[in-house]
């Protein structure tokens, strides 16, 4: 592989650092393919830190749509679908063209498809290098979600991306079920390359929880409107003590008392409906005040001060970090200051890429709310949790049987009431007496360990680009 330049250009139309399978690629490119590697996209959060130290990984940051016009009214938003790709187009060929040396294959992230398969088809064709597709989704049933299936500007798009998805040298797919419908009705032929968590998706130990809380605690501390479960009572931090452990002279312990971690992470767009977690939450609380005879709100400061002071329930409060940022963060932000809740919290956040592996592996549960435009993909952010041994409750759509092994190492829902349920079911009695949560985990844990990205790369991407390689060369 490489034989002619020893380089392969990794094309994000996006966040880089908010693309972790493409972040991925350049590692073992870089690692297991031995090849200089050059990334081109957008700025905005930064990748992991061992992307960002490899020596053969170069990243060029393409100049971005301004985002004052995004903000326009949406009487203007035809005339933007037009404009948005044809200043990207430009800014692409710009850097495919003449920013980054001659590559071996340019590897290029779908979707967006508009402009990103044109563009880079054009530069792969003019630069004699190989054009490999790697298919997350589909970039025209995104679409359709903001403009409706029935816009033209849906079924150009989809023309686009099949017409050019054509013409790639070689693709991978992340599931068996768009494999399938890559086959039957696009002719093309992808091979499954399944996302799994690199080496640093890991479990955290006690001592890198206690500091990470600690990194966190202002976060933590900062309840979204009234006071809440989390934020009544504040722990002392400058002793040594957080939300969920304290430092004695023994060492570092967990609180009997703290409430159960919850994490969802999320890009708060469409496709993913938050008001099933809201709701959820809702009725959680609700239903352990009528379990245990509970007046509503009256006893709301009393329960606060018992667990501060050390009193154990039978089912704990609930603490949901939710990470990520996105268009419809600050509308769920509004519905959560709203919701006035005894023994449930929010926290929504944005973490570094070094933090996010350690709070999922730091969690007691994740949360899914991804359905898929399509269908047909899967959701990388549980594939991190499993690798974390994070446990999952996902809403259940056609294939996330794929990866969600009900009652191994997660739960699938269809409704706000279910995921409540479940919620009762997995954390009556925690931290100790949840049977059910502990034998989720040890799946999750099973699973997370059964697999990891340098391995399903090495075995299934790396001897596809070589063929791709070598038959466009020899």
């Amino acid at each position: 592989m490489g034989r002619r330049r020893g380089r392969a250009c990794v094309v994000v139309l996006g966040d880089f650092g908010r693309s972790p399978r493409m972040q991925y690629h350049a590692l073992s490119l870089a690692r297991q393919a031995s090849l200089e590697v050059d990334v081109v996209a957008y700025g905005g959060s930064v990748p992991h830190k061992e992307i960002l130290d490899h020596e053969s990984i170069h990243i060029h940051e393409m100049t971005q749509w301004p985002k004052t016009l995004s903000s326009l009214p949406r009487i203007f938003s035809p005339v933007l679908l037009i404009l948005k790709p044809i200043f990207q187009f430009v800014t692409l060929l710009w850097f495919l063209f003449f920013k980054v040396p001659t590559p071996d294959a340019f590897i290029v992230q779908n979707p967006p498809s508009v402009p990103t398969l044109v563009a880079v088809r054009w530069a792969s064709h003019m630069r004699g290098s190989a054009f490999v597709i790697d298919w997350h989704n589909f970039g025209y049933t995104l679409l359709a979600l903001s403009v409706g299936r029935s816009s033209p500007f849906v079924a150009f798009y989809r023309w686009i991306e099949k017409h050019y998805g054509k013409m790639a040298d070689g693709s991978f797919c992340v599931t068996k079920a768009m494999q399938h419908e890559l086959a039957q009705n696009w002719g093309i032929k992808a091979t499954v390359l399944y996302d799994q968590p690199p080496e640093f998706f890991r479990p955290a130990s006690l001592e890198e929880k206690h500091q990470l809380f600690c990194r966190l605690s202002k976060d933590i501390d900062a309840s979204h409107g009234a006071e809440d479960c989390a934020s009544h009572g504040v722990a002392d931090y400058t002793a040594g003590e957080t939300l969920f452990t304290y430092l004695s002279s023994g060492g570092i312990i967990c609180k009997a008392t703290r409430p159960a971690l919850i994490v969802s992470s999320t890009s708060w767009t469409s496709d993913e409906d938050f008001g099933i977690l809201l709701e959820a939450a809702v009725m959680y609380d609700r239903r352990v005040a009528a379990i245990l005879n509970e007046d509503d709100s009256s006893e709301r400061m009393l329960l606060w001060k018992e667990i501060h002071d050390g009193k154990k329930h039978l089912y704990p409060t609930l603490l949901f970090v939710i990470t990520g940022k996105g268009p419809e963060k600050e509308k769920y932000e509004q519905k959560i200051r709203r919701l006035n809740l005894k023994r449930v919290a929010f926290r929504t956040m944005w973490l570094s890429a070094e933090d996010y592996p350690l709070l999922l592996g730091s969690a007691d549960l994740g949360v899914c709310l991804h359905t898929s435009s399509s269908g047909l993909d899967l959701p990388m952010k549980v594939v991190d949790m499993f690798g974390c041994g994070l446990p999952v409750c996902a809403v259940s759509y056609s294939c996330i049987e794929e990866l969600v092994k009900v009652n191994k190492n997660g739960l699938l829902f269809s409704s706000s009431s279910e995921l409540a349920d479940e919620l009762l079911m997995l954390f009556k009695g925690f931290p100790d007496e949840c049977n059910a949560l502990k034998s989720l985990r040890d799946g999750a844990s099973e699973t997370g360990a059964s697999a990891r990205w340098a391995t399903e790369w090495e075995e299934h991407a790396k001897p596809s680009l070589l063929d791709v390689i070598s038959r466009k060369f020899d």
